[in-house]
């Protein structure tokens, strides 16, 4: 029988609910959504994951970029979600007429799957391995009592590192120098080893977000980590 203590303690302490959803994102929500959830079966060759993204910009990026990549965006936030959702689709009087909802989403994104929770309750659910986990610009939690709200502690590294192809990478990004340190603490109790040399200049193009550009913490100077088995 599975064993469900570990879905008893997950907990998601940034926020799920923002300002109320405009009508057109609550119908996405509502009727879109769920037809997007990421199904094993429905796994592509490739398969590359991005954990907190935000409003999209980055995921989408992704789906351009990789068009014959499964991409899936875990995001627990539903504002986050709704915007996700709303530059997917095309509002124009033609789309809108189409038999199904699915025909709103845009042709380059249709790649793109959506898990509305947090990621680990996904990985309870099914098995999947990534070719790339991206994590960019996680919630620091720059207080000492709340260290213990932050994601990136050794198991979760772990965690990520099993859902993993042979030569996947993670590539986390982050603009809070102490969350830095931390995470590289974190990394030598993990089953991970770094592979860049250059923390400051982003292993990839496409790597801006939102939160990267409203520089939350006086700063413009983004590091980065790739990370592998």
């Amino acid at each position: 029988m599975k064993n469900t203590e570990k879905s008893f303690v997950i907990r998601t302490f940034g926020r799920t609910h923002g300002k109320k959803l405009s009508a057109h994102q609550a119908d996405l929500v509502e009727n879109l959504l769920p037809k997007l959830s990421p199904l094993p079966g429905d796994a592509q060759d490739t398969q590359i994951l991005e954990i907190g993204f935000g409003a999209g910009e980055h995921l989408l990026h992704l789906a351009e970029w990789h068009p014959d990549a499964g991409i899936i965006g875990a995001e627990p936030f539903m504002n986050g979600v709704a915007s996700l959702l709303s530059h997917m689709t095309c509002e124009c009087s033609k789309c809108k007429v189409q038999s199904s909802i699915l025909d709103l989403i845009k042709p380059e994104y249709r790649n793109i799957r959506i898990w509305p929770d947090d990621v680990r309750k996904l990985f309870e659910l099914c098995t999947l391995n990534f070719n790339k986990i991206y994590i960019l610009h996680p919630d620091p939690w720059p207080k000492s009592r709340h260290e213990k709200r932050r994601l990136l502690y050794a198991e979760f590294l772990n965690e990520l590192a099993a859902h993993l192809d042979a030569n996947g990478e993670i590539i986390i990004g982050t603009d809070h120098g102490d969350y830095f340190e931390w995470v590289l603490e974190q990394i030598k109790k993990s089953n991970l080893k770094i592979i860049n040399k250059d923390f400051t200049t982003p292993p990839e193009s496409g790597l801006t977000t939102r939160y990267k550009n409203k520089d939350m913490f006086g700063r413009n100077l983004t590091q980065y980590l790739v990370l592998t088995r």
